[in-house]
């Protein structure tokens, strides 16, 4: 009995303390234990250049860690009533910006893309940078052509450093060989590769340096800094002569060295720059730079209370989002890393791993370092200079009529009548890569379009056009095929009755011997087909009878 009693005496004790102590306590534990688990991994590297290498990312990635633990420990939530629009002083208008009279500045400057992505959810396996976009040319083939045109217009020397992953570095290194006679330097380094952490235990997924790839990831654009750091590619930028570092992702297409830009910076001392740009319903998730406590930063959603996420969509308070084109100051950063060093607020992102394991990744966003730089602060830049590829809805409008190029740059066709882009949203059957290209025989003309939707098992044709807002909806077990030059202009082509009031062709007219053409539907039907609304043939492909809808508006 008195053993009982001494251990719920014990239990007693233990539940007067604080939860905070509770968690201060268990914070040491799991700290030690990742601690020996990462002793452990460096242990499984026999070669010393590459076991002192990987130490040095392990020790990096166990302070992001403990401060993760602390954090946690703490649970100081967001002050969302400090949290304001930034002043007008911390955003300045692109449009106030001055063309450079003097161009030698260019010299100073660097470019870097964020090469780390595979695009995956395009269904890519490669490096996502390596992707056909425009003209049969990708990502690398349009920045590259880029910056090579600014180095021999102006006679200056503009190096293009890529910021690989270590899922893409291989591939990046065997694609740049093709640019070695073009007039560009281009430089390569690999982020760090951190261990994804066991949701329960909070130990480290894989258990030796070498294991799958699928055990370890990338953490975040924000790791930037201590990459350029460890790798010496920093210091060589320096001893080169470079003062300045334009960043942005690689898939970005409107992400154009700007000398507008790097003027602004020089003439303001600005050590770093975000561009920013006007928020639309398209943008709600993106981070936005706030002021907090009279200080600039950037909030991401994944920073928000859960009961403040609709605020932070809302257009009406937070009017801009970061589109992760940013400028640096070599020197200015340099100093940072060898004295305060740069801490990034931690997103957590939280995975499931093949055989189901709950995971989380720590990871940072490159623009959350704007607290640390001396008069950082917003250029509000315009649309064209946000153009990113994250879907295939995204790389139809690129590969559309809409664009050409210009020495690798997008220009918007001059002939389409209004500045903005059209809103194109395409469905599962259209989202990797491969079902993309199989599904358009040919890109569509769309120059006067202002809406697209498709869903279900929609294929087009060759030399198709759509104008004003476009719906195709095919249900489950339908399938719609718009054929080769055919026009569709403010239509919607669905088989369910409940989708909009319209006329039906019934199975037995379009069964596959009636072999009805346009110019006999509009003989048939002429309350509901022009020759404007209807310029292509409609047969049946198959050999069976089957129901074809289509509705006009």
């Amino acid at each position: 009995m008195s053993m009982l009693a001494s251990r719920a005496d014990t239990v007693n004790a233990h539940a007067r303390g604080s939860s905070v102590d509770f968690k201060t306590a268990t914070t040491g534990v799991a700290a030690k234990a990742m601690r020996n688990e990462i002793s452990h991994l460096v242990s499984t590297i026999d070669d010393p250049a590459t076991k002192k290498a990987f130490d040095v990312e392990m020790q990096s990635f166990f302070y992001l860690f403990t401060r993760y633990l602390s954090e946690r420990a703490r649970s100081i939530p967001l002050d969302w009533d400090r949290i304001k629009s930034p002043a007008n002083d911390q955003i300045v208008l692109y449009d106030t910006l001055t063309m450079p009279k003097d161009r030698s500045n260019l010299n100073k400057l660097a470019v870097l893309k964020v090469n780390g992505g595979l695009g995956t959810s395009m269904g890519m396996t490669g490096a996502k940078s390596a992707l056909e976009v425009k003209d049969d040319m990708t990502f690398l083939d349009l920045t590259v052509q880029q910056i090579e045109h600014l180095n021999t217009t102006n006679n200056v020397d503009v190096p293009l450093i890529l910021m690989t992953s270590f899922n893409t570095h291989e591939d990046t290194l065997r694609i740049i060989k093709k640019y070695a006679n073009q007039q560009l330097s281009i430089t390569t380094f690999n982020q760090s590769r951190y261990p994804r952490i066991d949701k329960e235990t909070l130990l480290p997924c894989p258990k030796r340096a070498e294991d799958d790839k699928k055990q370890w990831y990338p953490p975040g654009h924000g790791d930037l800094y201590n990459a350029l750091m460890h790798s010496g590619v920093l210091d060589q930028l320096l001893s080169e002569g470079k003062e300045y570092l334009f960043v942005s992702n690689s898939d970005n297409l409107g992400a154009v060295v700007d000398e507008k830009i790097l003027q602004h910076m020089i003439d303001s001392q600005a050590d770093f720059l975000m561009e920013v740009t006007d928020k639309t319903k398209a943008d709600i998730k993106g981070g936005t730079l706030i002021d907090y406590n009279g200080s600039i930063r950037l909030l991401e959603i994944a920073q928000v209370p859960s009961e403040h996420v609709e605020d932070f969509k809302s257009v009406r308070k937070f009017k801009i989002f970061n589109t992760n084109n940013l400028w640096i100051n070599l020197k200015a950063l340099k100093h940072i890393m060898e004295t305060e060093g740069m801490e990034l607020e931690i997103i957590i992102n939280p995975k499931t791993n093949d055989d189901g394991q709950a995971v989380i990744q720590l990871e940072t966003a490159a623009g959350a370092a704007v607290k640390h730089f001396k008069n950082a602060h917003g250029v509000n830049v315009p649309r064209s200079r946000f153009l990113p590829v994250k879907s295939c809805s995204d790389l139809l409008l690129i590969k559309s009529d809409i664009y050409s190029l210009d020495h690798g740059h997008l220009v918007m066709n001059e002939n389409r009548m209004f500045q903005n882009i059209p809103v194109i949203k395409l469905g599962d059957h259209f989202k990797k890569i491969q079902q993309f290209q199989k599904r358009f025989k040919k890109i569509p003309k769309i120059l006067e379009l202002d809406h697209l939707t498709v869903t279900g098992d929609v294929n087009f044709g060759r030399n198709v056009t759509l104008r004003g807002t476009v719906i195709v909806v095919a249900n489950e077990g339908q399938r719609i095929d718009i054929p080769d030059g055919c026009i569709l202009e403010n239509r919607l082509l669905s088989g369910n009755l409940n989708m909009t009031v319209g006329f039906v062709l019934s199975e037995q007219k379009l069964a596959s011997n009636d072999n009805l053409n346009a110019g006999t539907l509009m003989d048939r039907f002429p309350h509901i087909f022009s020759t404007r609304t209807l310029e292509a043939s409609v047969e049946p492909t198959e050999k069976k009878t089957r129901t074809i809808y289509i509705y006009t508006t």
